[in-house]
């Protein structure tokens, strides 16, 4: 017999995506171990899984996979043909609909004025504390995107307003900000995006304690420390309005010890992700205001699922001995906030739980 997670290691299924179909009566196990509750297959299984899977990846409807599955071994595949058939009809209909959609939104972008061209050709001088700037530098290089398909999210954006400069940067699956003062600004609103190699260029200046002078003339900003400077090309595309990406309405909240609760992470449980997918963490704060981690197995509707590494990641930029966390429901971003500062803070995506 093959254990549950054998059977999702050769079959290209989830444990969680087993334990689904099990309870939605599509792939029952062969037996269940009456005191543990552990599942086990016979191997004639496996490529009743496998078919599931390759079902699961088509985005076949779960009504319809458990016809097929209940066909397929039969003399007569008519039905499964027709179910298979039906299945790609519908996914053409789908992909010709998506065409015409993104024409039409193709054709709206072409006509439409862009209201954000005043906000990156401008002339700025100012000047900002070092440690400021390296701090909130540090705070979110690492929710900058790496994807060569998105270069708008492939650098830092500077958004100048005020006496204030924010620092920005998202990835999609998560998001930071942070903010310094500055001086010698005029206060309308200038943004730019600068390319992560120059962001970290400008970093590497950061050494000192007195103030920089931040330029930026049109499409190049430059960086002047002590004598040294770090110039380049702005990228020439519009920031994502990271504003109304923020959270709303503040969910349950809980400080923690981040030593501990790194600890906590890094040796407590987690959900194994399918093949290539990252391990989560389920998080739930109890009425106390403490953040505790759901066990695998373990049904609680208002946990929160998040990638662990990411959470890592956030906890360490954070650069504090305590933070906030902020979790809503269990489909609602999770914000990471400093005690002292919550202008400054982390966005991450939750991931959403098949069961």
């Amino acid at each position: 017999m093959r254990s549950i997670g054998e059977m999702a290691r050769d079959c290209g299924l989830g444990v969680s995506a087993l334990r689904f179909y099990d309870r939605a009566g599509v792939l029952i196990p062969a037996w269940v171990d009456p005191v543990s509750g552990y599942r086990w297959y016979e191997p004639e299984q496996l490529e009743e899984a496998r078919l599931l899977a390759r079902l699961r990846r088509s985005g076949m409807p779960l009504a319809d996979i458990r016809l097929v599955l209940a066909s397929w071994s039969g003399a007569d595949t008519d039905l499964v043909r027709k179910l298979l058939k039906a299945h790609l009809r519908r996914l053409e209909q789908g992909l010709s609909d998506a065409r015409s959609e993104f024409s039409a939104l193709r054709a709206l972008l072409d006509h439409r004025e862009n209201v954000m061209t005043s906000l990156r050709i401008a002339t700025v001088r100012l000047s900002i504390a070092a440690p400021e700037l390296a701090a909130a530098l540090d705070t979110v290089r690492f929710a900058a995107s790496t994807d060569p398909e998105l270069p708008m999210l492939g650098g830092v954006l500077f958004d100048i307003e005020g006496e204030s400069l924010h620092v920005v940067t998202t990835d999609r699956y998560r998001m930071a900000v942070a903010q310094a003062g500055i001086a010698g600004h005029d206060g309308s609103r200038v943004q730019v995006i600068v390319p992560t190699p120059l962001a970290d260029a400008m970093r590497a200046l950061l050494d000192g304690e007195g103030p920089v002078r931040l330029s930026v003339d049109g499409d190049r900003v430059t960086l002047e420390a002590g004598g040294r400077q770090a110039a380049g090309q702005c990228l020439d595309h519009d920031f994502p309005d990271y504003r109304r990406l923020l959270p709303q309405v503040a969910g349950r909240r809980a400080v923690v010890e981040v030593a501990a609760f790194r600890k906590a992470l890094e040796t407590g449980p987690v959900r194994r992700g399918e093949t290539g997918a990252h391990d989560l963490s389920m998080l739930r704060v109890e009425d106390g205001g403490t953040v505790t981690l759901c066990a695998e197995g373990v049904e609680d509707p208002n946990r929160v699922a998040v990638n662990r590494e990411f959470l890592l990641n956030a906890l360490t930029a954070g650069a504090r001995d305590r933070l906030i966390l902020e979790l809503g429901t269990p489909t609602t971003p999770i914000a990471i906030r400093r005690p002292d500062d919550e202008g400054t803070f982390s966005i991450l995506m939750p991931v959403r739980l098949e069961d």
